[in-house]
């Protein structure tokens, strides 16, 4: 009998696998540069998002859905959401930022940490 573990498992990787197609169909179909491709994912995410459709793709496909770039859309429109119904039209812009803020100081943090190990091409 195959566990419930392996069946999440497998949900996480397809789900992710399906992002990483799209992107890669993005790439080498439509010929989009990765600033493109990016942007189109996150906007997707957005939609989804907003339609309330990612947060119940997350919830049965776990880390695939979660943890590509896709979700950082869902995240953006998410806070929006919350921020608006808590605190008004302000709560908007204040709501954005506060589902994504760690990870975006984590990157310039690490970003940098990097830059200084390694020497950049010039």
């Amino acid at each position: 009998m195959i566990g419930e573990w392996w069946i999440d498992i497998l949900k996480a990787f397809l789900v992710g696998g399906c992002f990483c197609l799209i992107g890669q169909l993005l790439f080498d179909v439509a010929k989009l540069t990765p600033a493109h491709t990016m942007s189109i994912l996150v906007t997707a995410g957005s939609i989804l998002g907003g339609f309330g459709v990612y947060t119940k793709l997350a919830d049965w496909a776990g880390a695939g859905a979660t943890l590509p770039i896709i979700s950082f859309g869902n995240m953006l429109v998410i806070g929006a959401l919350e921020g608006a119904r808590n605190n008004g039209f302000w709560g908007i812009w204040t709501g954005i930022l506060g589902g994504v803020s760690a990870g975006i100081a984590a990157s310039v943090f690490f970003a940098f940490v990097v830059a200084l190990i390694f020497k950049p091409k010039t």
